[in-house]
């Protein structure tokens, strides 16, 4: 995620990646997460204009994905896992720790966090598990998520 300025001329180009087909807008909306790291209202104008959709099309796919998000995110992105194995293993009270530790409720940003739930990180045998601007952690504690927030600056 470069988190760039939205740019009509290098959404033009991802678009055009992809043969401007409608029908992979979802691998365009992932393609302008990397470049842009947040779906405008401005990139989704351009997305329907391009690909002979709806706003309303384009609309209901980005807030229908939860790794579509429609505003800035903060520095660093924290996702918890929120699928059955993690939240058998405690994930509930971890995101109630995140959320009081680092001030937002989920789906909330900052300049510094942005903090997201997510429903499965692929590492059940490790639950709870956390990813922190896209490495994976488990056998996360509420001691454990603060060591890790506290050194999100000195892994970037």
């Amino acid at each position: 995620m470069t988190n760039e300025d939205y740019d009509k001329q290098s959404a033009r180009e991802i678009i055009e990646g992809f043969d401007n087909r409608p029908e992979m807008l979802v691998q365009i909306l992932h393609a302008f997460l990397d470049r842009f790291a947040w779906i405008s209202d401005e990139a989704i104008r351009q997305l329907a204009s391009e690909l002979n959709l709806s706003r309303a099309d384009v609309h209901g796919v980005v807030s229908y994905y939860h790794d579509f998000r429609t505003s800035p995110p903060g520095k660093h992105v924290v996702k918890i896992c929120e699928a059955e194995s993690c939240q058998a293993m405690g994930s509930r009270e971890l995101s109630e720790h995140a959320q009081k530790s680092l001030g937002l409720a989920m789906r909330e940003s900052n300049d510094d966090v942005t903090l997201e739930p997510v429903y499965c990180l692929g590492n059940c045998a490790c639950s709870p598990a956390i990813m922190v601007d896209g490495k994976t952690f488990g056998r996360v504690s509420a001691n454990r998520f603060d060591e890790i927030v506290a050194s999100m600056d000195e892994t970037r």
